[in-house]
């Protein structure tokens, strides 16, 4: 009978309507299985993890608390985040992630710390967050101070989502810890000093975190059963006679894993394993460059060493050359919905976002880290017919299964500007090659007509996707020559000219209504550019003629060495883009994706869903900083060193005060003309993106160089001469 009337016992409890009772330690959790699990927003303020592949955990930042934790892999969040609670045990309780006043910096290589002050100056916390270099644990340094004199109550509140997947562990305290777990993955919260009471619960019913914002107490229940589980401590630190303590996040395979790394992480102490953490990162930032002079103040040079240690941080310990596009899931990507597997899907390899990643490492001086990602393309992901899958998880296993023909092109060109003539590579590229000549759809449009373009989101003919299958032809080509294979370089370098041929009847209209002079339109779907042939754009979006959207896609045909600067085409193309999807904000000029782009927020700021009806205009795609690196690049193609400057200090200007750098920033469309959402400043969307990371080291060396230093040479010599 206990067990049948412990819900609604609880449920009067809350209500007020009887006085608080103790319940027996030993008792099981009620409000089984708990609310939806869902994960935080993306727009994450820091990005850890140690150096050394022992420690395959890593922790984000977020609205004042630490967010996800992955582990075992960066394709596996298994921690949705850990916060405190400030209490005096019976008049408040306050969430420290629910303060205004938080403030958040990178005090040196991946070590952040937190500053929260409360709202009604009661108190003020500060947390310094690692790993343990030698184990799966994140560490937690905190002081906590009363601002009144008063001594106040804090505990410690994880909330694990474990594999991916929330709605499905258990949880049990033991003594001074609680550890949650299920088949595959187990947390282990700890503290020194010791917690003096800890308890597990259901989300939104009988978690930490319900019971103190609701009644200022904490009732210990030892035991919850499948669910979603929280696990919660009281600390030690009052305030005032006792202000420091850490807590240690121990992960492993099963609850003894899990509690051994969190324990001997303790005993080894936050100062030490501090200490070694930031020494394995000081180590790799000495095997690279330090920042180029093109980078003016310190902030600048900040952020760089920041985008370097975001990139490195992104490769995944237990396969070497996978680095994820975002350690976050935005919008409705984290819902945990059964469609996303449960949550994805920027916690995923792609191709592309690799490439681009590989070569911002490469400016940078890591030429190792982009050598294991062309390992990684071409011996993990590559599919048995040569195409490389629009992603995949960390192992290699694909997840969307579309097909994008830049993300089979890109990693060619990645290996050709690395000298990878090596025969084990040979065979991969020749693959892709191969690929990329004889692709067919399955509506009977040919290579290089894709399935989706590098934004994912239509087929057609697409001027990026056609520049990187050209370019990555030619550069295939000057592999196959190093290695005996002329018959096919001579194959591979006649598709190329071919499709650069045919370039302009398939993306560049002469009658379309955005400029009088031609220009180069986003995609044609049926390869004639002056068609008038309507499509719907797509997240919410109108249907319009493919004549009248653009993108500037068609900057990388000059970036890969393929067009002219001076092309007039391209300098019309430029003049339309501008007029288009251009807007200068307060931190700088960026640009939309294409013409009235729905990929992101709602018109009042609320998350992006799929599931709104075409033609309702319900999401807007707000301004992509990384767009104003390839403008940047272009301009220095185009000669103009001081303007290329200038897109790379509007470029940092992004940024967190973490240095984590955005998917997406604040446009024209303030959501509903509220204020608070200041043009330029980040969205929710995917932060960090090592795409933009990725390319704000590009532009900063290509500034400094006064060249784009990615452009292949064989394709320039090819096309435009050497």
């Amino acid at each position: 009978m206990r067990e049948l009337m412990l819900p609604a016992l609880a449920a009067v409890l809350i209500a007020g309507l009887v006085p608080a009772v103790a319940v027996a330690q030993g008792d099981e959790a009620p409000g089984a299985p708990g609310a939806h699990p869902s994960w935080l927003p993306a727009n994450k303020t820091g990005f850890g993890t140690a150096r050394e592949r022992a420690s395959n955990v890593w922790f984000t930042l977020q609205g004042g608390r630490m967010s996800e934790v992955y582990y075992p892999d960066l394709s596996t969040p298994s921690v949705r985040a850990l916060d405190l609670v400030v209490t005096d045990g019976k008049s408040f309780a306050t969430v420290d992630s629910s303060a205004k006043a938080q403030q958040v910096r990178r005090t040196g290589g991946l070590i952040y710390e937190q500053t929260i002050t409360d709202d009604q100056r009661r108190w003020k916390l500060r947390k310094t967050y690692v790993t343990d270099p030698a184990r799966t644990s994140v560490l937690i340094d905190v002081d906590f101070v009363s601002l009144t004199g008063r001594p106040y109550r804090v505990y410690a509140v994880a909330d694990p989502d474990l594999t991916n997947e929330g709605s499905d562990d258990s949880a049990r305290t033991g003594g001074t810890s609680a550890v949650s777990s299920d088949a595959k993955t187990a947390a282990a919260l700890t503290a020194e000093p010791a917690f003096s009471r800890t308890s597990v619960g259901y989300a939104g019913s009988s978690d930490g975190i319900t019971q103190l914002t609701k009644s200022f107490t904490l009732k210990d229940y030892a035991t919850a059963a499948k669910g979603n589980v929280l696990l919660t401590g009281q600390t030690s630190a009052d305030g005032v006679r006792s202000r420091d303590f850490t807590l240690s996040l121990g992960m492993g395979a099963k609850d003894a894993d899990a509690l051994t790394n969190a324990k001997a992480s303790l005993r080894r102490g936050f100062a030490d394993a501090a200490r070694a953490y930031d020494r394995g990162w000081k180590q790799y930032l000495r095997q690279v460059k330090d920042a180029p002079s093109s980078l003016k103040t310190k902030q600048e040079r900040d952020l760089y060493q920041a985008s370097v240690l975001m990139l490195a941080a992104s490769e995944d310990k237990l396969h070497q050359g996978a680095l994820i596009a975002s350690p976050s899931m935005p919008w409705r990507f984290g819902n945990n919905d059964p469609e996303w597997s449960p949550s994805g899907t920027y916690h995923l390899v792609w191709p592309r976002d690799l490439y681009q990643i590989a070569t911002g490492l490469l400016a940078a001086g890591d030429r190792d880290a982009a050598n294991r990602s062309v390992d990684y393309m071409f011996g993990t992901q590559q599919l048995p017919d040569g195409h490389l899958p629009q992603n995949s998880h960390v192992d290699g296993t694909p997840y969307w299964t579309s097909i994008q023909l830049d993300e089979t092109a890109l990693p060619i060109v990645l290996a050709q500007q690395l000298g990878r003539t090596d025969a084990k590579t040979w065979q991969g590229v020749r693959k892709a090659a191969d690929f990329l000549v004889s692709y067919k759809a399955d509506n009977g449009h040919a290579s290089p007509y894709s399935q989706q373009e590098r934004w994912e989101e239509q087929d057609g003919y697409s001027p990026s996707t056609i520049a990187a299958v050209i370019a990555g032809l030619v550069c295939a080509a000057d592999l196959a020559k190093a290695n005996g294979a002329a018959a096919d370089a001579k194959r591979y370098l006649d598709t190329a000219d071919a499709f650069k041929a045919k370039l302009t009847r398939w993306t560049v209209t002469t009658n379309g209504p955005l400029s009088k002079d031609p220009y180069f339109v986003r995609l044609t779907k049926d390869g004639d550019a002056n068609s008038g042939t309507k499509y719907n754009l797509g997240n919410s979006s109108v249907t319009m003629d493919q004549r009248a959207v653009t993108d500037a896609g068609f900057l990388e045909l000059v970036r890969l060495g393929i067009y002219r600067a001076d092309d007039p085409v391209i300098r019309n193309s430029i003049a339309v883009t501008d007029a288009d999807i251009a807007f200068t904000t307060p931190t700088g000029q960026f640009w939309h994706r294409y013409t009235k782009d729905g990929y992101g927020e709602k018109a009042d700021g609320s998350p992006w869903d799929y599931t709104f009806p075409a033609e309702s205009r319900t999401t807007f795609g707000r301004l992509w900083p990384l767009l104003a690196g390839e403008r940047g690049e272009y301009d220095l193609a185009a000669g103009d060193r001081g303007t290329a400057a200038k897109r790379l200090r509007d470029l940092g200007r992004v940024s967190s005060s973490g240095g984590t750098m955005p998917e997406q920033v604040w446009d024209e469309n303030a959501p509903s003309g509220q204020t608070g959402f200041p043009a330029g400043t980040p969205t929710a969307s995917a932060t960090p993106l090592a795409w933009t990371h990725a390319q704000y080291l590009r532009l900063a060396w290509a500034v400094q160089a006064g060249k784009v230093i990615e452009q292949p040479r064989v394709v320039r010599c090819h096309f435009l001469g050497c």
